[in-house]
């Protein structure tokens, strides 16, 4: 479960003891928005923030892994045209493109193109899920968030940091929050570690989805609570 210093933050900014609570992130990248829209809402970004290793880490990946990694090709078809011809006096000729796969990936490309919003909200910008992820990465650079119930609420609330720790964060504060009237969580128990998700569905008709669920007993108990 949440540590005794997430929980005591938890209790400070709440007023009251939080009925469950779970840290998650939208787990799929956020789709874009109509430039319109997303000009008149701040332009807000919509990744989070990396940190200077992960562009360390990229620009190593990129100047010395991918060359090495084409150079070995480049090589081994070397060897398998030198080989070939030593044993019939002719380069072997290139097989024919597997049109079925090629049919396969095409298919998978249409699926996707026929979903825009990759399944992260309903797609309508302008109700309450397209205003939140607008903002979602304006309240912090980091994509966790802590999704917290009460009794009569559902607190959303972030750090001002760009990494922090699920189990021992204590300067969190809430973005935003909803009445159960406004919004409700609609999860299921039982979902296999590691791939639970849980939708914010909102009273005007959008939801948005969440995933990526910190601290498996915070995850567990979290879902038991709302599908009870």
């Amino acid at each position: 479960m949440a540590k005794g210093k997430v929980r005591r933050r938890a209790r400070k900014i709440l007023g009251e003891e939080p009925v469950a609570l779970v840290w998650c992130e939208i787990h799929k990248p956020i789709p874009a928005p109509p430039k319109d829209v997303h000009r008149a809402a701040g332009k807000g970004r919509l990744k989070s923030r990396h940190h200077w290793l992960w562009y360390v880490g990229a620009v190593v990946f990129f100047f010395v892994v991918v060359p090495m990694i084409l150079l070995d090709g480049l090589g081994r078809r070397l060897d398998q045209r030198l080989s070939g011809r030593s044993r019939d006096g002719r380069t072997g000729q290139p097989s024919p493109p597997d049109t079925q796969c090629s049919g396969r990936g095409r298919s998978r490309g249409r699926d996707r193109g026929q979903d825009p919003t990759n399944g992260v909200f309903d797609g309508d910008w302008n109700l309450t899920a397209g205003r939140l992820l607008l903002r979602w990465y304006g309240y912090s650079p980091s994509p966790k968030r802590l999704v917290m119930l009460t009794r009569d609420r559902i607190c959303v609330a972030a750090s001002p940091r760009r990494r922090l720790s699920p189990t021992k964060a204590d300067d969190f504060r809430t973005v935003t929050e909803f009445t159960l009237d406004q919004a409700r969580i609609d999860g299921e128990a039982g979902q296999p570690r590691g791939y639970a998700t849980f939708r914010l569905a909102f009273a005007d008709g959008s939801w948005l989805e969440l995933g990526r669920l910190g601290e498996p007993e915070d995850a567990d108990h979290f879902l038991r609570t709302v599908s009870g």
